[in-house]
């Protein structure tokens, strides 16, 4: 996981801005806020998880897939995993 641990700081800060997303949507609902504040906070945490998963997994694509360091049975192997976690993340 190269990529993660080079890029580890602007993805902890993404982490970050996220947690304080959520923190803020609590107090949302704690706060009887409008309907459509609470929802545009959701848009908001919805919009920074897709961020930061896209820019975890096209720096996994390219530094274990678009490698040649696999045989073709290991890429294999390893498309199928991205596959199952894409499906996972998009249920």
């Amino acid at each position: 996981m190269a990529h993660v641990t080079h890029d580890k700081k602007a993805l902890l800060t993404r982490v970050r801005r996220i947690v304080g997303q959520a923190s803020a949507l609590e107090k949302a609902f704690d706060a009887d806020e409008e309907c459509i504040a609470v929802l545009q906070q959701i848009a908001a945490i919805r919009g920074a998880v897709n961020g930061l998963m896209s820019e975890v997994l096209e720096g996994h694509l390219r530094e274990h897939l678009g490698r040649g360091r696999l045989s073709a049975v290991e890429r294999g192997a390893e498309v199928e995993r991205v596959v199952a976690t894409l499906r996972s993340y998009l249920k």
